[in-house]
């Protein structure tokens, strides 16, 4: 059974820096791609990044590229969303999904971690 537990969140001031974790387990040797998804209440939940498990390959969206940065640690079985310079807009909840694939969008979902919030003040 494959599970993806987020962590990291929080409150950070605007220009600040935080990283959120997704810790992924049962996967076996296919290729997937991991990624963050993000919501504000009452607004569509929206593409942030994503990685491909079998080579490494990022996306980002504009919105966030220059600012996020997205890696894996295989032996950690975790990925990482480095968030710097941090601003308002940011502020969302954000979730963790994977798909069987090697990149990540919202119509190829196969599975949902918990959301963490991360909150950027002014």
């Amino acid at each position: 059974e494959v599970q993806l537990q987020a962590s990291g969140g929080g409150v950070v001031q605007a220009g600040g820096s935080l990283r959120i974790s997704c810790e992924v387990s049962g996967f076996t040797k296919e290729d997937y791609a991991i990624g963050w998804f993000r919501q504000v209440p009452g607004r569509d939940r929206l593409g942030v990044s994503c990685i491909s498990n079998s080579d490494g390959t990022t996306y980002y969206a504009d919105s966030v590229k220059g600012r996020f940065t997205i890696s894996k640690d295989n032996a950690k079985n975790t990925v990482y969303l480095q968030m710097n310079n941090l601003r308002p807009e940011d502020t969302a909840v954000y979730y963790c999904a994977a798909a069987r694939a090697t990149v990540l969008t919202l119509l190829n979902v196969d599975y949902w971690g918990q959301g963490t919030l991360v909150t950027v003040s002014s």
